[in-house]
C-alpha cells in the first residue's frame, strides 16, 4: 500500500448529551470545561500536534456554540484591547492552533458513529487516509499526545492504527476490546463489550483511529446495525478481512471518558492539579480539607 501523510481528522460532535441533562440542554457537551477550557478544544489541539491540518466537525443544528468558540470574537478582542487586559488576551489566540483549518458539515440524523464519519466523506476524499479521534475521551500524556505517537507508528507500518488501552478484566464487559497477535499488536478481531469469559484480551479501543481510505468505502456498503445505526465496528471488522491493522497501546498517560459524569469530574480535578497556576494552591485545599465533612 502507498503510502500518504496524515492531515485531516473527523471529530464527531452531533451527540446531544443526554448524559448531562440539564447541562447540555443548551450548551454542547463538547463545550463543557474541563479546568478552564472546553473538552472540543483540547480535541484539536491533540489533532493539531499531530501534524493534522484540516479538521472536519460532524455536528448537529444545536452546536453552533462549537464553531463560534472557533471563530474569531472582534468585539470582544477589541474591548480587551482598550482595557489593557492582554493577558486574556493571549488564551484567546491559542484557541484554534496555527495553519489549522476547521470546517463543519451536518449529520441530519442520529444514525451511528459509522454514518457521522460517512458524513465527512465529501471533504476526505477517496483516497485519503484520515484519523478520527472521539471528544468524549480526553487523552493526557505529559510529553507527546495519544495521536502524535500513533501518527509516528502510522508512519512506520503505512495502514490503520487503532488506540488501545489496559482496562481492569473485570470491566472489560464496558468497551471494545481488540485481540491482538504479537508484539507489534496486530490485531484479529474486535469484540464489542464482550463477557469477561469471552473478551480475547483486556485492551479496550479508546476512542484514537487513523483509517486507510479502505474504511470510508467500507462504510458505503455497510447495513445499518444495533438500532438502526451504522456501526463504525461492523466496518472495522470487514476492513480487518482486507488489510492489516495494528493497535497502538497508549502508555505513559491517562485516557478519561468526559462522556460519564464521574470521569469528567476527575478529568477536571487531575487536569487543575496539574495546572502551573492553579495547581499548587488547588493541592493545597485538597489535601487540607476534611472530606469526611461533605
Amino acid at each position: 500500500m502507498s503510502y500518504k501523510p496524515l492531515t485531516k481528522a473527523i471529530l464527531p460532535v452531533a451527540g446531544l448529551g443526554t448524559r448531562f441533562l440539564p447541562a447540555t440542554k443548551a450548551i454542547p457537551k463538547e463545550m463543557l470545561t474541563v479546568v478552564d477550557k472546553p473538552l472540543i478544544q483540547y480535541i484539536v489541539h491533540e489533532a493539531a500536534e499531530a501534524g493534522i491540518t484540516d479538521i472536519i466537525l460532524v455536528t448537529h443544528s444545536s452546536k453552533g456554540a462549537i464553531e463560534n468558540h472557533f471563530d474569531k470574537h472582534y468585539e470582544l478582542e477589541k474591548e480587551l484591547e482598550l482595557r489593557g487586559k492582554q493577558d486574556r488576551m493571549a488564551p484567546l489566540k491559542e484557541i484554534t492552533p496555527e495553519g489549522v483549518r476547521l470546517v463543519s458539515v451536518r449529520q441530519p440524523e442520529a444514525l451511528g458513529l459509522g454514518h457521522a464519519i460517512l458524513c465527512a466523506e465529501p471533504i476526505i476524499g477517496e483516497n485519503e487516509p484520515f484519523a478520527v479521534l472521539l471528544p468524549d475521551v480526553l487523552m493526557y500524556h505529559p510529553k507527546k499526545g495519544c495521536l502524535a505517537q500513533m501518527t509516528e507508528t502510522y508512519k512506520k507500518v503505512h495502514t490503520s492504527v487503532v488506540a488501545l488501552e489496559e482496562v481492569p478484566e473485570d470491566q472489560v464487559e464496558k468497551y471494545g476490546i481488540a485481540e491482538v497477535q504479537g508484539p507489534d499488536l496486530r490485531i484479529s478481531e474486535l469484540v464489542e463489550k464482550p463477557s469477561i469469559e469471552e473478551a480475547p484480551s483486556n485492551l479496550s479501543v479508546v476512542g484514537r483511529y487513523i483509517f486507510t481510505p479502505r474504511l470510508m468505502q467500507l462504510l458505503k456498503e455497510t447495513k445499518p446495525g444495533a438500532g438502526g445505526e451504522i456501526q463504525l465496528t461492523d466496518a472495522m471488522d470487514d476492513l480487518l478481512k482486507e488489510e492489516v491493522m495494528f493497535g497502538f497501546e497508549f502508555k505513559g498517560g491517562k485516557s478519561y471518558d468526559c462522556g460519564d459524569k464521574l470521569g469528567y469530574l476527575q478529568a477536571n480535578v487531575e487536569y487543575a492539579l496539574r495546572d502551573p497556576k492553579l495547581g499548587h494552591d488547588f493541592r493545597e485545599y485538597l489535601e487540607g480539607t476534611d472530606l469526611s465533612s461533605i
